[in-house]
């Protein structure tokens, strides 16, 4: 049977436990082929583990695809199986080995994920996880709700039209719940996201976080003159500070922006720079204005253009249903972080003690 025909089921057996919506490769009822015969199984002595020689080379094209490539422990891996998992990964990416280079790429990283499925199950072995009868009946009735089948003699044959076995299906599917099973037991219930982490990771990274929220705010402009040179820079601060003294005595903001700031596009608003998202002005300028406090007015600023008074009329803040939003989302990204660190771990752990032999 072709590698590709595998696929279509083995999508359907991580749909049912991730829970996401079918892909568009994932068969429609009607565009079935006829069944394809399964091919012969290897010979006995070629798969028997462990293994420690090398077998003789055959002539035989079908017994050299089955051939033994690695040792994982007491469990052989073939090179059919190897050549299975290379054409879901191509089918998957959609990005086919064009030389050498890259297909010798592709067989070490696909082996490496065959080794470390099997110290997974080895693992889930020696702890006695067992999946029972009844839950590989939910998930199997969750596939074939996917499918689209409409009951169980039209799902098997939807099974069979793609060079399947329900059998087959029913192991990859079984498999795939033991390595779930096992990986929650080892990583994902030794990991706990404190609420110290989130504040950690809250004060760490707030301004990245309050990125898109808006705040408005008003501010009175002066330009030195053209070619002044440092002196006219100098005279620019000296106007601002007399703006300023005026806006500490209680003067209002607005008026004076509309008679002295030198922005005519908003001095006729009273120096209104309207609703603002962080992000959208010039750093400097916007760290300015978001260090002030509602209707606090800052002492004269300069930035590349002229010495500016700002006015931060108001300013939405992480606080209230925002914060708790933001909150759980820093706790889903800790949490991918630790699982990431923890299963790494795990694997490293795994590996350093099997005995491992590959014959490629």
């Amino acid at each position: 049977m072709s590698g590709a025909a595998r696929l279509v089921l083995a999508a359907a057996v991580l749909l049912a436990l991730s829970g996401c919506s079918a892909p568009s490769w994932v068969p429609l009822v009607g565009k079935a082929k006829a069944p394809e015969p399964p091919p012969p199984p290897p010979p006995p002595h070629e798969v028997r583990a462990p293994i420690l020689s090398r077998p003789a080379p055959s002539t035989d094209a079908e017994s050299v695809v089955d051939r033994v490539i690695c040792v994982v422990n007491s469990d052989a891996v073939t090179l059919y199986e190897l050549q299975d998992a290379e054409a879901y990964v191509v089918h998957e990416t959609k990005q086919a080995p064009s030389t050498p280079e890259e297909h010798a790429a592709l067989r070490e990283k696909t082996l490496a994920g065959i080794i470390e499925k099997r110290l997974q199950l080895q693992q889930a072995e020696r702890e006695k996880i067992v999946i029972d009868d009844a839950e590989m009946k939910e998930q199997l009735d969750e596939i074939q709700k996917r499918l689209g089948a409409k009951n169980d003699a039209e799902f098997e044959q939807m099974v069979q039209a793609q060079g399947l076995s329900l059998d087959g299906l029913k192991k990859r599917l079984r498999e795939q719940l033991l390595v779930e099973r096992i990986k929650r037991r080892k990583v994902n219930l030794r990991i706990s996201v404190t609420e110290e982490d989130i504040d950690q990771y809250l004060n760490a990274n707030r301004e990245k976080l309050e990125t898109g929220l808006s705040f408005e705010a008003r501010h009175i402009l002066f330009v030195p003159p053209a070619g002044a040179g440092e002196d006219g820079w100098q005279a620019a601060r000296r106007r601002a500070e007399d703006v300023y003294t005026r806006v500490m005595g209680g003067a209002e903001f607005g008026e004076l922006a509309r008679e002295f700031s030198d922005d005519t596009g908003t001095a006729k608003n009273g120096g209104r720079l309207g609703v603002l998202k962080r992000g959208e002005l010039a750093p400097d300028i916007e760290k300015a204005i978001l260090r002030l406090s509602p209707g606090e007015h800052s002492p004269p600023f300069r930035s590349e253009v002229g010495y500016h008074l700002f006015e931060l009329e108001s300013k939405e803040t992480l606080a209230g249903e925002r914060l708790t939003q933001a909150r759980n989302q820093i706790r889903d990204i800790l949490y991918k972080q630790k699982y990431e660190v923890r299963l790494k771990e795990w694997l490293v752990e795994i590996r350093s003690k099997a005995i491992i032999e590959v014959r490629l």
